[in-house]
C-alpha cells in the first residue's frame, strides 16, 4: 500500500515535520516569503493525502473538487477564513488549525501596537534617525496615557480575554463587545459587557480581535469611526477584512481619531503604495500577531501532530469542523 502523500505549501522548520515523515511522504514548498502559485497548489492537492497550509492558501470548493484523497488540511493558524469548511465537511476533509498555542503571543503583540501607537514609539524612532532631533522640549513627541484609559475589546475570545488581562496592568477601564457573554473576564477581570455602539462611542483604544465572518465583514465603517472620539486609538489584530480600508484612511485624514495601529490588512502584503504608509499616526507591521520563535515553531509542531493524527485515524489536537 502507497505511504500517505503530505504537501506544505511553505517552507518550515525541518525538525517541527518529523512527526509527519515518519508516517507519510512529504514535499514541501521550498521558498518561505514565496506563497505556492495556484496551479501548483491545484496539481499538489489532486495527490495529497494531507495538505499543511497557510492563510494565504485559499482551500475553495474547486479545490477540494479536485482533491479526491484528501483527508485533512491543518492550517498554519488559529483563524481558517481561508477555508471553506462547508465544502470540506461535504468532501469528508477535516479542518485543522492551531488555537490556544498562539494566545499569549497575540496578546502581546496586539497591545504592544496599542503602546507604540498611544506614545508615537515608531514616529519618535524615525524622528531620530531624520536627524530632527536638535533639542529637547516639553512636548516634544508627546503622546498618549495608558494607564487608567478605557479600552473597548471587540471580540473577547481567548485573545481578547488576554488582552483585558494584559490591560488590568495598567489599571485601564476594560469593556467588550462580543456575540456572547464572557462571564469569567467579567468576575476575573472585571470587565464589562456594552453594546457595540457603546464601545465605539466611550473607548479611548477600540481594538478589533474578532474573526472574519459575514457578521463581521466591514464592520469597521465610516459611521464607526465617525462616532470614535477625536483623541480615539483603533487597533486592528484581529483580521484586515473587518474594516473598510478607505473609510479608515477618511477618517485619519479628516483627524476624526487620534490614529491607528495595524496587523492586518484587506489586502496582503501591503503595497508600498497604500495610504496608511504615509501617516505618521499609523503604525503598521506586517501580520506578526503570533510572530515569537517559541509560538511559531509550536505552530509548525501541532500542525504537524494534527496531520499525522488523522493520518493515523486518531482524534487530532484541534478540529475546526469535527468533534
Amino acid at each position: 500500500m502507497d505511504n500517505p502523500y503530505v504537501f506544505i505549501t511553505r517552507k518550515v522548520p525541518e525538525e517541527t515535520i518529523e512527526p509527519i515523515r515518519q508516517v507519510a511522504d512529504v514535499k514541501m514548498w521550498d521558498y518561505e516569503d514565496e506563497p505556492v502559485p495556484r496551479e501548483i497548489l491545484l496539481e499538489e492537492a489532486a495527490q495529497a493525502t494531507a495538505l499543511y497550509t497557510m492563510l494565504s492558501d485559499q482551500i475553495d470548493r474547486e479545490l477540494l473538487s479536485k482533491a479526491p484523497h484528501l483527508k485533512v488540511v491543518g492550517n498554519l493558524a488559529v483563524g481558517y477564513d481561508n477555508i471553506d469548511v462547508e465544502a470540506a465537511t461535504e468532501h469528508g476533509v477535516i479542518i485543522c488549525n492551531t488555537p490556544d498555542v498562539l494566545t499569549d503571543t497575540t496578546a502581546d503583540l496586539t497591545f504592544a501596537l496599542l503602546m507604540a501607537t498611544a506614545r508615537r514609539l515608531t514616529e519618535a524612532e524615525k524622528y531620530i534617525e531624520k536627524g530632527y532631533w536638535v533639542n529637547w522640549s516639553p512636548l516634544l513627541m508627546a503622546g498618549q496615557d495608558i494607564h487608567h484609559k478605557t479600552i473597548g475589546i471587540v471580540g473577547m475570545g481567548r485573545i481578547g480575554e488576554t488582552v483585558a488581562k494584559r490591560a488590568t496592568g495598567f489599571e485601564m477601564n476594560i469593556q467588550y463587545h462580543n456575540r456572547s457573554r464572557n462571564e469569567k473576564a467579567e468576575q476575573e477581570l472585571g470587565a464589562k459587557y456594552v453594546s457595540f455602539d457603546e464601545l465605539v462611542e466611550t473607548s479611548d483604544f477600540v481594538v478589533n480581535l474578532t474573526p472574519l465572518t459575514s457578521e463581521t465583514e466591514g464592520m469597521f465603517n465610516a459611521e464607526v469611526f465617525n462616532n470614535m472620539k477625536e483623541s480615539a486609538i483603533f487597533v486592528n489584530a484581529g483580521r484586515g477584512g473587518a474594516v473598510v480600508e478607505a473609510d479608515l484612511v477618511h477618517a485619519i485624514e479628516e483627524k476624526q481619531i487620534a490614529g491607528a495601529g495595524l496587523d492586518v490588512f484587506e489586502q496582503e502584503p501591503v503595497p508600498d503604495n497604500h495610504p496608511f504608509l504615509k501617516f505618521p499616526n499609523v503604525v503598521c507591521l506586517p501580520h506578526i500577531g503570533s510572530a515569537s520563535i517559541e509560538t511559531r515553531m509550536e505552530m509548525c509542531r501541532l500542525t504537524a501532530r494534527n496531520i499525522r493524527a488523522v493520518l493515523q485515524g486518531d482524534k487530532p489536537e484541534a478540529v475546526v469542523n469535527g468533534k
